[in-house]
């Protein structure tokens, strides 16, 4: 299962991979791309976020099972004469959010995030198959 989308059929999966995703790709180009990867725990989201700290990142699930990854960065800067006129004041503004579907055994009380050397990782486990807890049930007929 990806992390990207739920489907209950392999096929268009496989068609999607190949032929386009329209959740992966990114054609805004200030919004950093993400690497994905799936391990034997679960999945492994990397983000590329030079300069941000951990004051500025914000990691969340919300109500439709999405993975919400923001970041939001300010500064300011400015150098003033003796009369207080500006002669220079530089400032900028970085934001950005994305938002991945997470499937559905992903285990939400455990995900993890930390921010290292301007790259966020966040650690995602899931439910192994065999430790999935059946929602079937058969009901005796008295």
């Amino acid at each position: 299962m990806t992390i990207i989308r739920r489907t209950n059929t392999w096929l268009p999966s496989v068609f999607n991979d190949f032929f386009g995703n329209e959740w992966v790709t990114n054609n805004n180009k200030s919004v950093p791309a993400i690497n994905i990867q799936q391990n034997e725990d679960g999945f492994t989201v990397e983000v590329a976020a030079p300069g941000m700290t951990k004051e500025d990142c914000n990691v969340s699930v919300d109500e439709d099972n999405n993975l919400v990854i923001c970041f939001e960065k300010k500064n300011e800067s400015e150098e003033k004469d003796k009369k207080g006129t500006y002669l220079r004041r530089e400032f900028s503004y970085t934001q950005f959010t994305r938002k991945m579907i997470l499937p559905d055994n992903v285990v939400n009380e455990k995900i993890a995030a930390k921010v290292e050397n301007g790259v966020l990782t966040v650690d995602i486990p899931t439910i192994k198959e065999e430790e999935k807890v059946s929602k079937v049930k058969q009901i005796d007929i008295q």
